[in-house]
């Protein structure tokens, strides 16, 4: 049944955007004067989008066909420059090319920080809602801002300076925001770097970026768990030839070894003075550089910019959300993710917004946690993972219903396609039937929300398990297999974008042709996302979930190439093939096939090697659920693994398996298909 949006009109969304219009400028960053309608060429640019409320579908048509004069206002009028652009935009997906707001010169920890604290500076930034439960710590924007600048200092003291890379591998905190803001402010470009990597990933990672110092804590803190954080990074940085220094900020009171290159970081802030310049960087300037799973090799180190991104993630952030003045904003992300990127800190912050940081998890300490929080907090946007949602909706509607959730106005599902179940849950148990929810869809590479119900028309339908609408500026096109634009209502197809928009990443760090070729190459003058989609009668579009070597884990990509790798340095494994499966929690989880020596020995010590393997060169979310010992892969007269095929034998799909004509014994599906069978009837009999 559909569910009716109960956010206000896109128009008066809009509107407000430009509500800085015609307002003198005001000083900024000890009395230099930001250009918003000071200069001339604001005075010539085009009028801002017509604002009426209900104009969904006349700012989209805007947006497709004059960017210009859709972006160039709205950039204008939402942030702060030092210098405007002169062009709004240059792109040609043909060659890969992509520039927004040339010309323009910025900061985006002025656009975060420094222009609320102006006007509000003991308005409340950050929410930290730490893993022990009641003990939220409140951060104002001033104090925030000084933080940031007592950090970037520290970073220029410490040789860090514009356009070097830093690597920052904390869970969330405010302190991990502020060393974010504080590499923003100094030029310099900030990879994060999930907690939760291990050793050898957090090496390649560091590696690969060059990064001259590594952030961290001593510890963390999850589920009541201590995370050694400062031993992984100890164990990484001896790979790391480029990192000059650790800065280590202390989570709990425990001691740990500090070394040559380690740094106390509290103790190197308090020396530092409280204000900081900013440095004034290009549109085009890089940002960040954030790590995502390919479906070959090495995770790509994918560069988000200026400008482009940060408008981006601010406008999603109001209009899919419906942000107004005063909202608490929850969004339950990592910041070592791209949501926690947009929407923890750059999105909510340029916004001025007050953004809780959830440093917890769902079930600690009971299955109420989410929701209590949602009460003491007072949360109105509540954004997190439909594996969140299917967990927790196993332990019944009591735990939700315990708490008081009337603060709530929208819920947010992000990560993956949410089934239809979860979506009724949260919707009619968390939501009390009365919020809105909005399934996103969106990727690293995007920079920020593409589909979803939100924004639209006013009191528009919302249809369950659906992102529906694409944002402004995001044009989809469906392509069928031989690369053909496919027309029409009720149809599937490979998800492609045919027009740039400002918050996509330009790049992959160090390889523009593997950018070139991960998402021009397949479909030319397309951006190619990876992903299948359907489209109803209705233009409406509903995800229906990778169609490359690329699986989604409790909304993580991780490229199926990443486990075979780690698996396939066991000497007494010659052969491995991993495929994604439908799980009940996690949504995908990995099955692995593995081929043995013949003098392996005991598989089952195998077995168990591997699973440690995988857990130490990427992460334990990334170990497979189930690893099956074959004696051959079925693989075409070429030598490539069919892998479609073990995906039927595990789904059930044999009596389908489509045309196997190339396959080179088909006596190996019957092999497989025994070894299958052998192995469920010995975990039945085990449980």
């Amino acid at each position: 049944m559909a569910a009716r949006s109960v956010g206000r009109g896109v128009g008066r969304l809009l509107g407000s955007l430009h509500g800085r219009s015609g307002q003198p400028a005001r000083p900024l960053r000890g009395g230099s004067v930001p250009h918003r309608a000071a200069s001339g060429l604001w005075d010539s640019a085009p009028a801002a989008p017509a604002a009426q409320p209900g104009s969904y579908q006349a700012l989209s048509a805007q947006a497709a066909q004059e960017p210009a004069a859709f972006w160039g206002p709205l950039a204008r009028d939402t942030l702060v420059w030092d210098t405007p652009y002169h062009t709004v935009w240059d792109c040609d997906f043909s060659s890969g090319k992509i520039g927004w707001f040339l010309g323009g010169q910025l900061n985006v920890s002025v656009n975060c920080l420094d222009q609320h604290v102006q006007k509000s500076p003991e308005s409340v930034a950050l929410i930290w809602e730490r893993d022990e439960p009641g003990t939220e710590v409140r951060i104002t924007y001033r104090e925030l801002l000084e933080t940031t600048c007592r950090l970037a200092n520290t970073l220029k003291r410490h040789g860090v300076c514009r356009g070097d890379r830093v690597a920052i591998y904390m869970p969330v905190s405010p302190v991990a925001v502020a060393a974010m803001l504080a590499c923003a402010r100094i030029g310099a470009v900030h990879t994060v770097v999930f907690a939760g990597f291990s050793a050898e990933s957090l090496a390649g990672r560091i590696n690969d970026a060059k990064c001259k110092v590594v952030i961290t804590f001593n510890q963390g803190l999850r589920g009541g768990r201590v995370v050694e954080l400062k031993k992984i990074v100890d164990e990484a940085v001896k790979q790391c030839p480029t990192v000059q220094c650790i800065l280590v900020a202390h989570r709990t009171e425990n001691k740990v070894h500090m070394g040559d290159l380690d740094i106390p970081l509290e103790q190197e802030m308090a020396k530092e003075d409280p204000v900081c310049a900013p440095e004034s960087m290009g549109s085009e300037d890089m940002l960040f550089m954030l790590y995502t799973s390919g479906s070959t090799g090495m995770p790509k180190g994918l560069v988000h910019t200026q400008a482009g991104y940060l408008l981006y993630a601010a406008l999603t952030h109001r209009l899919v959300f419906d942000y107004r003045p005063g909202d608490i904003f929850g969004c339950v992300a990592d910041i070592g993710w791209i949501t926690g990127h947009s929407y923890v800190v750059y999105g909510p912050l340029c916004n001025g917004a007050t953004s809780v940081l959830f440093e917890s998890t769902p079930v600690y300490p009971d299955a109420g946690r989410y929701w209590e929080t949602v009460q003491r907090l007072k949360i109105n946007q509540f954004y997190g993972a439909p594996t969140a949602v299917r967990l927790l909706l196993k332990y019944g509607d009591a735990w939700v219903r315990k708490y008081d959730r009337s603060s709530l106005r929208t819920l947010g599902s992000v990560g993956e396609p949410i089934n239809l179940e979860a979506w009724e849950w949260l919707h009619k148990v968390v939501g009390d039937s009365r919020c809105t929810l909005v399934d996103t869809w969106w990727q690293t590479e995007t920079g920020g929300i593409c589909i979803a119900p939100r924004p639209s028309e006013e009191g528009a339908e919302i249809l369950p398990g659906m992102a529906m609408r694409p944002f402004f500026g995001i044009i989809p096109v469906l392509m069928d297999e031989k690369g053909n634009v496919v027309e029409g209502g009720d149809v599937s197809g490979a998800l492609c974008l045919s027009q740039a928009w400002p918050g996509m990443a330009r790049t992959i760090y160090g390889d523009h042709q593997r950018f070139l070729d991960a998402y021009f190459k397949a479909y030319p003058g397309y951006y190619f996302t990876g992903d299948g989609a359907y489209r109803t009668e209705g233009g409406y579009y509903q995800i229906t979930g990778r169609i490359d070597d690329v699986i989604n884990i409790s909304g993580h990509r991780l490229g199926t190439a990443e486990i075979e790798d780690a698996m396939a340095n066991h000497p007494a494994v010659p052969e491995t093939a991993v495929i994604g499966y439908p799980h009940d929690i996690k949504g995908e989880a990995a099955f692995a096939f593995i081929v043995l020596r013949d003098d392996a020995g005991d598989s089952d010590v195998v077995v168990n090697e591997l699973r440690s393997a995988v857990a130490t060169k990427i992460a334990k979310y990334a170990v497979p659920d189930e690893i099956l010992v074959v004696k051959r892969l079925p693989k075409t007269r070429s030598g490539k693994v069919m892998r479609r095929l073990l995906r039927k034998i595990i789904t059930g799909g044999v009596q389908d398996l489509g045309d196997i004509t190339t396959l080179e014994d088909p006596s190996v599906i019957t092999e497989i298909l025994s070894a299958y069978q052998k192995y469920k009837d010995k975990r039945a009999a085990a449980h």
